[in-house]
């Protein structure tokens, strides 16, 4: 059975205590268990992905997962690991993120989250975008107010500007959807859901939901 088990989660709790080299190589057999129990269940989540949005067919997950090492060069936070697991499926593997939209599987002890749709896309993307909002408005709308996205997601996050984007009215109907930057629809996940023996189903339905937020955002 596909399942994320709960060592995988006491092993991220405990980097975040002892978020140090030293710790880290004391502890890499916890880590690979907990590196190969997630992407074992990553693989699983794309397997039936595929079903329903075959352009991912033949996406494996190490084209998905992301390192743990943090890339601490700008940072003043000079922790050396992530104290999270997270793949990006979307078509070509994660490095395509600023291309198209995708489903995001993320794991971290009290921060869990299946999310997806396009994260602070390029500005020719976040052109096309807007176009189709002003061609296809009442499209986008169905999607956003669909009885299953409303439930998963409520409604689709990101950050605003604070006027109308530049060649659209401001009293353009449905101005709102143009000022965002990101469209991102996402669902926080307790720990207890994350080690269930059913999250693998929940999170295909979470992911169906999601489906037609991305095929908009990559119709462009």
């Amino acid at each position: 059975m596909n399942q994320i088990h709960k060592h995988t989660l006491d092993f991220l709790s405990d980097l975040k205590e002892h978020n140090e080299r030293e710790w880290f190589n004391k502890n890499r057999p916890r880590y690979e268990a907990a590196k190969n129990d997630f992407e074992s269940f990553v693989q699983a989540v794309i397997n039936e992905i595929i079903k329903f949005d075959p352009i991912l067919k033949g996406l494996e997950v190490k084209s998905c997962t992301y390192r743990i090492n943090r890339d601490i060069r700008f940072s003043n936070d000079k922790s050396p690991y992530k104290t999270n697991l997270g793949a990006f499926i979307v078509k070509g593997g994660k490095q395509n993120g600023d291309k198209y939209a995708g489903y995001y599987f993320h794991i971290e002890p009290g921060k869990s989250m299946l999310a997806g749709g396009a994260y602070l896309p390029p500005a020719p993307w976040l052109a096309a975008i807007r176009e189709k909002i002003d061609d296809e408005p009442e499209r986008l709308a169905a999607i956003i107010n669909n009885t299953d996205f409303r439930k998963y997601f409520g409604q689709l996050e990101g950050e605003k500007l604070k006027k109308a984007p530049k060649g659209f009215p401001p009293d353009h109907k449905y101005v709102e959807l143009l000022k965002l930057k990101s469209y991102l629809a996402a669902q926080e996940i307790t720990d207890k859901q994350v080690t269930d023996n059913d999250y693998l189903k929940y999170s295909i339905a979470v992911f169906k939901a999601m489906k037609p937020l991305n095929d908009f955002l990559n119709e462009y």
